[in-house]
């Protein structure tokens, strides 16, 4: 029971920075308190014993930090995406639900790669969000669950927003 209060705590702080990640708005401070987000994910995930999305995660670490770095090349994009899938399969002990913890991770690390451009990275962002929100339901990672639930729909707000304005400029000029 103590791991599980423990796993909760943690993934409520995780799911604290993932929210303040998603109102920045360029991709240099998203991917910063991704950083944070990770690190916070990491603790709960050995507390909840989801070990597929422990190795996800710790790979996510290092991915943030090279695109944080603007260090994050087609080699280590492909390393890294190979490293999560192997090893996060070889240690999943949730089935499908620690699949979803591998795809998540594996899909955002192409697309830190790939995309430039903000409100791309926020689409991103809404599939690994999904992922995320069905794996931590399943682990009992509930904060993170509901803020991931609730991100979702902020950031496809966000678009919104972002897509409106875009609009209202292309109008005025």
């Amino acid at each position: 029971m103590l791991d599980l209060i423990l796993g909760n705590i943690f993934s409520f702080l995780s799911a604290t920075c993932i929210a303040v990640s998603v109102i920045k708005k360029n991709k240099s401070d998203l991917i910063w308190w991704q950083i944070i987000d990770v690190i916070f994910c990491l603790i709960s995930n050995v507390f909840l014993l989801a070990y597929a999305a422990f190795i996800t995660n710790l790979v996510a670490l290092l991915r943030n930090i090279l695109s944080y770095k603007n260090k994050l090349n087609l080699k280590r994009t492909i390393l890294l995406t190979v490293l999560c899938v192997m090893i996060g399969f070889f240690v999943n002990n949730r089935g499908i639900f620690g699949i979803f913890a591998i795809t998540a991770s594996a899909s955002y690390t192409v697309c830190m790669y790939t995309t430039k451009n903000d409100q791309q990275m926020r689409y991103a962002l809404i599939l690994n969000l999904t992922l995320w929100f069905i794996h931590d339901f399943y682990v009992q990672a509930y904060p993170s669950a509901i803020l991931e639930a609730l991100l979702v729909l902020w950031t496809v707000i966000q678009i919104f927003r972002n897509q409106t304005a875009t609009r209202k400029n292309t109008i005025s000029h």
